[in-house]
């Protein structure tokens, strides 16, 4: 059974907020130690709780000590390359999101446009008076799919002319033996 998806949102009664820090820090700490061992990594984590004023490490003071010398042993270029802050990660988020947003209105409009074209084919006419962007849209796809059929006629001329080609054209069998004549020929005129 699933849970049910939860809220990011801060709890505002002190005691849940309590034990969700609990059950989330132990539940993290237990995914820190599967991930390192199934994955023969070296991993840490620095909990700082509002409650304590030294910080709780994993798994010891000597191995957050060990993963953190590594880290900044590496250049400066390395350490960043994945390293996201909140805002970094909300900008990313934002930026795949606007791609998507994209990528779907231009989805919509080649759909609206192909309706628009089979309007036009089916009714011989088109109706709501497009705008010269739809027209000029309505042209881009209709050359869009012209060029798609071309390449597709293109495409089958050259998968039928191929094994004419292989095999020496349709008389090609013919071309060979009278080919292996005339060697023969030459050769007998020499001896």
């Amino acid at each position: 059974m699933t849970r049910k998806k939860v809220d990011l949102m801060y709890i505002t009664n002190a005691s849940k907020r309590k034990i969700t820090l609990k059950k989330r820090k132990n539940g993290l700490i237990k995914k820190m130690d599967e991930i390192s061992t199934l994955c023969e990594i070296e991993a840490c984590a620095i909990i700082y709780t509002p409650n304590d004023p030294k910080p709780e490490v994993w798994p010891s003071d000597s191995g957050v000590k060990r993963v953190i010398s590594r880290f900044r042993g590496l250049s400066e270029l390395k350490q960043s390359k994945k390293m996201l802050n909140q805002e970094s990660l909300l900008r990313q988020m934002i930026t795949k999101a606007q791609e998507q947003l994209r990528k779907q209105r231009n989805e919509n409009r080649k759909k609206e446009m192909t309706h628009l074209m089979f309007q036009y084919l089916t009714l011989g006419k088109i109706f709501d008076n497009p705008s010269l962007i739809d027209l000029n849209d309505l042209l881009w796809l209709i050359n869009l799919n012209l060029n798609e059929i071309e390449k597709n006629i293109n495409k089958i001329q050259i998968q039928e002319v191929t094994p004419i080609i292989e095999n020496g054209g349709p008389q090609g069998h013919l071309h060979h033996v009278q080919g292996l004549e005339t060697n023969m020929d030459t050769v007998q005129k020499r001896y």
